[in-house]
C-alpha cells in the first residue's frame, strides 16, 4: 500500500510541475495556485503538500532553466576574452529570464524571508555557475573587483523585473542590461 501511495505521490508531483510550468510561462509569479490544482486534478493542499511556499513552486519550475544557464556558463569558461564570456552569460540569464516568466521572481529571493526553509537554489546555482567567469573578468582586469556574481545576478534580475510589462520586454531589457553593462567596466574600458 505504502508503495502505491508514493507512486501517486510521484504522479502527483510530475503532473503539478508540468501544468505549472505552462501556467507560469502563461502568468508569470503570480499563476494561480488553485488554477494549477484544478488544471493538474488534485487538490489545492496536494500542490500545497508539494509545493509549501510559491518559492519552492517557482524555483521547481524553474530548475531546468537554471541547470541550462550553468551549464551555458561552463561552455564560456576558458573561451574567447573574458569580459564578453561573462557579458554573453549575463546576457543569456537577463533572455531568459525574460522568456521564462516567474524566473526573475524565484531568482530575486533572498533567503530572509519568514517563509524561508532553504536557501535560494536557483540563485546559488547561478551565482556558483557565474564564479569562474566573473574570477577570470576580475583577474583580467576587464572588471572592477568589488563586483559579486549576487551583485550581477540582482541587477539581471532587477532589469527584467522592470520591464516585465512593457510592450517589448526582450528588447528593453536587453538595451538596458547593455546599458549597465557600461558600469561594469575600469574606466577606460568599454
Amino acid at each position: 500500500m505504502a508503495e502505491r501511495q508514493r507512486a501517486d505521490a510521484r504522479r502527483n508531483y510530475a503532473r503539478i510541475l508540468a501544468v505549472a510550468e505552462e501556467e507560469v510561462a502563461a502568468h508569470g509569479a503570480d499563476a494561480s495556485l488553485e488554477q494549477i490544482a484544478r488544471t493538474a486534478g488534485v487538490g489545492s493542499a496536494t500542490v500545497r503538500r508539494h509545493f509549501p511556499t510559491r518559492r519552492a513552486l517557482l524555483e521547481a519550475v524553474s530548475h531546468k532553466r537554471i541547470a541550462a544557464l550553468s551549464v551555458r556558463a561552463q561552455e564560456l569558461t576558458g573561451e574567447g576574452d573574458s569580459r564578453d564570456a561573462l557579458l554573453e552569460w549575463l546576457g543569456e540569464v537577463v533572455a531568459y529570464c525574460v522568456a521564462a516568466r516567474g524566473l526573475a521572481a524565484a531568482l530575486s529571493y533572498d533567503g530572509s524571508a519568514p517563509e524561508s526553509v532553504h536557501e535560494n537554489s536557483c540563485s546559488a546555482a547561478l551565482e556558483q555557475a557565474g564564479v569562474p567567469l566573473l574570477r577570470r573578468a576580475v583577474r583580467d582586469g576587464a572588471v572592477t573587483a568589488q563586483v559579486t556574481v549576487a551583485d550581477l545576478i540582482t541587477l539581471a534580475v532587477g532589469i527584467v523585473l522592470a520591464t516585465d510589462h512593457r510592450r517589448d520586454p526582450a528588447a528593453e531589457a536587453d538595451r538596458l542590461f547593455r546599458l549597465a553593462v557600461e558600469g561594469l567596466s575600469p574606466s577606460g574600458r568599454s
